[in-house]
């Protein structure tokens, strides 16, 4: 497992070229144009793999990545999944709803959460990408990919 501090998390949200949100005026209400959802791919059998103490250091390296996104306005949005067992699969076919326990795809990989940010560019969500915990564990993923469409708008 890859080390992570809240230094590393405190350097890039303190760089006001990094990704701070912009502030015009007294209300503070300019927007990037750019968001991005940041997911992250979990895979049971590495999780299981890891000690208490990695798994606590991964969830304290997540606070500290939540607290420095919120310090610099970029964090929109960010939540959990439960595993997908728990999930139900709704399809309609012929008018009726069907509905399935379970995953729609089985994996050994499933979205266990996500962050959605706002950002200035591509490179400032990968770079932010990078500070979760998760892309330095051998096994998890980190996945960036743009919002294209959000309340009825399109995104730029």
């Amino acid at each position: 497992m890859g080390d992570f501090s809240a230094g590393d998390v405190k350097k890039a949200a303190a760089a006001p070229t990094d990704g701070r949100r912009a502030q015009s005026g007294p209300a503070h209400d300019e927007e990037y144009a750019m968001k991005f959802l940041i997911g992250l791919h979990i895979n049971p059998a590495v999780l299981d793999a890891l000690t208490d103490e990695e798994k606590a250091a991964i969830g304290a390296g997540h606070g500290r990545f939540i607290e420095a996104l919120k310090s610099s306005g970029e964090l929109i949005l960010t939540q959990a999944l439960v595993d997908p067992s728990q999930s139900a699969v709704v399809t309609v076919r012929g008018g009726q709803p069907a509905v399935t326990d379970g995953p729609f795809l089985e994996a050994k990989e499933f979205l266990g959460g996500f962050y959605l940010v706002d950002c200035e560019n591509r490179e400032r969500a990968i770079e932010l990408a990078a500070q979760i915990p998760d892309a330095a564990i051998e096994g998890l993923g980190v996945e960036v990919r743009q919002v294209m469409f959000s309340d009825g708008h399109l995104e730029a």
